[in-house]
């Protein structure tokens, strides 16, 4: 690729997470900085953002309860988007997140960006803030260690400048490109596909589209 260009699931969620304010995992307008010795850092002193306690789905049955809300809630973002944008968006995982692999590939069969960002005339946008809002709990700090690693495994299979996950206020914010507004990884090279195809066991689910 000549051109750099600032597409894939990365890109589309945060052109996602503009319409929502306030989440716990936050996308930063200017990517997050490599750390130069790959430590992981903790969250034990930061504010509490452990998503895994207190609110109604800290039960077993609370939780089975907010994953179910969760799937139903995601099932209407994507039946707006097959009624809206495209005909053919795939089913949510069983979990309730967005199957990024099989959006991807929609993208590519469609040629449009406009899939993935399921912003086209910001149709779909109340049905996307409504699921992510009903997201089950997660440990802030086993997202981020999530992360990292995949950001390690991104630059050891050729994608230097993929940088590193960062913790602010108790908050993760994504890894990958540092400067978005001038793009320097190239996300439609063969080796950045490789390598996320190398790598995207390392995110746990629901990260494949933050980073």
């Amino acid at each position: 690729m000549t051109q750099k260009t600032r597409s894939g699931p990365r890109a589309a969620r945060l052109a996602l997470l503009i319409a929502v304010p306030g989440l716990a995992l936050t996308a930063a307008c200017g990517g997050a900085a490599e750390s130069s010795d790959d430590k992981v850092a903790s969250v034990s002193n930061a504010p509490s953002t452990d998503r895994t306690k207190g609110g109604a789905d800290a039960s077993e049955g609370g939780a089975s309860q907010g994953k179910s809300a969760f799937y139903d809630a995601q099932m209407k973002y994507v039946q707006c988007m097959r009624k809206k944008v495209a005909k053919n968006f795939p089913d949510p995982k069983l979990s309730g997140h967005l199957d990024w692999t099989k959006i991807e590939e929609l993208q590519v069969s469609m040629g449009s960006e406009s899939v993935t960002k399921g912003t086209r005339g910001r149709a779909c946008v109340p049905e996307m803030q409504k699921a992510m809002s009903l997201e089950p709990p997660r440990d802030t700090q086993k997202e981020y260690e999530s992360m990292l690693a995949h950001a390690k495994c991104m630059r050891a299979h050729g994608v230097s400048k993929f940088t590193n996950p960062q913790l602010q206020d108790g908050n993760v914010i994504p890894g990958g490109d540092s400067n978005p507004t001038s793009p320097e990884v190239a996300t439609d090279s063969s080796t950045y596909k490789q390598a996320r195809q190398a790598c995207k066991d390392k995110l746990l689910d629901g990260l494949d589209g933050m980073q």
